[in-house]
């Protein structure tokens, strides 16, 4: 694996000598960003007038990192990984897909990270000049119109990961979110509880609404009214996941099962209840989601739903190695959107209700 100094360093400024972007080459050239990425990536598709011009808009601007990237290309494919996420788990299983797949594809994965709308935009030309293919784009960046904009706009093939919501136009890796969570507020409709408290996560991010409208939907289907307070606001980060657990655990009477939206909180909702002197899964059944290696670290091993997210990198990098394959024959690269499987992993934070707690509901 590569990644770019900024990367490494956790910086966000234009990896140049001389502080200048793709979109400063392209204005001074008078052309797309898309163009500029294309003379960038050495395509044929692209006259020798514009080409020139080009050129010497980067001579000009002093772009060296660009020239070094064209000039140093070999036949290997660069990849880039976008990432923002905030769930450290995420990240390493999602690594791990991603770097055997490069492996075994001929590929080299070089990461940024980013934050803000300004950082986005400087990871993606950061990216860009070190010479990459394709980008990965997992969440919550792979629902940014403003991501995926500027990425179609420069003519980078890339790949939206785990987004609930596919857009049309972008090839995309995901699970069906919403039967996942409908699966899970099933799996303890099951189990006898009927009052059950929900952690969402981050509305930015088209999965969490997904999930909370699933258990939502399921508890309607039982019959059942999902109480406001009931509902807890989480960002799928552990410490949010301790604020929204402490807030549903200090209700009188507290709710016999909290399905939290990521296991980060759901592992941050187990440490409350421990912190209370609660028995889990006896007197509170704890669920998650992801199943990340939180989900069997911590104690007891936690209900969650399988998102095999290695899986979903492996199958994110073959997509964008095919895209760019035939970008470079000169063929039209069709958007995909590959659907992988969920499993419902019961284990031994979820149990049935119990008779006080029925009595408490």
């Amino acid at each position: 694996m590569a990644t770019s100094n900024k990367a490494a360093h956790g910086a966000h400024a234009p990896d140049t000598a001389s502080g200048a972007t793709v979109h400063d080459v392209a204005r001074v050239a008078g052309v797309s960003a898309m163009t500029v990425s294309r003379v960038i990536n050495g395509r044929a598709s692209v006259s020798a007038a514009t080409r020139d011009k080009v050129e010497a808009a980067i001579a000009s601007l002093r772009y060296q990192p660009n020239l070094a990237a064209r000039a140093a290309r070999t036949g290997t494919l660069r990849i880039g990984l976008l990432y923002s996420n905030p769930s450290a788990a995420f990240l390493s299983e999602f690594l791990v897909g991603a770097m055997d797949q490069c492996r075994q594809g001929g590929g080299q994965l070089l990461l940024e990270r980013c934050g803000d709308l300004a950082s986005q935009r400087a990871g993606i030309d950061c990216l860009v000049a070190a010479g990459v293919d394709g980008i990965l784009v997992p969440p919550p960046l792979c629902d940014s119109p403003e991501v995926l904009a500027q990425l179609n706009t420069m003519g980078i093939p890339a790949i939206a990961v785990a987004t609930a919501r596919p857009s049309p136009g972008v090839s995309a890796v995901r699970i069906d979110d919403y039967e996942g969570a409908l699966a899970m507020t099933r799996h303890l409709l099951a189990l006898g509880h009927r009052d059950i408290g929900f952690i969402e996560g981050d509305p930015a991010h088209t999965p969490a609404l997904l999930r909370r409208q699933a258990f939502e939907d399921a508890m309607r289907e039982a019959g059942l009214q999902v109480a406001p307070h009931r509902v807890a606001q989480g960002y799928f980060t552990y410490r949010s996941g301790l604020d929204a657990a402490r807030r549903l655990l200090a209700q009188q009477p507290y709710p016999s099962a909290i399905f939290a939206s990521n296991d980060d909180m759901a592992a941050a909702t187990l440490a409350v209840a421990h912190g209370m002197g609660l028995q889990v899964p006896l007197e509170l059944s704890v669920c998650g989601f992801d199943d990340t290696p939180v989900a069997t670290t911590v104690w007891p091993e936690l209900t969650t739903i399988h998102q095999p997210i290695a899986d979903m990198a492996r199958a994110a990098v073959s997509l964008v190695i095919d895209a760019i394959r035939q970008r470079r024959a000169g063929e039209t690269a069709p958007a995909t959107h590959r659907l992988m499987e969920f499993t419902l992993m019961a284990r031994a934070s979820s149990g049935p209700v119990t008779r006080g707690q029925t009595r408490r509901v």
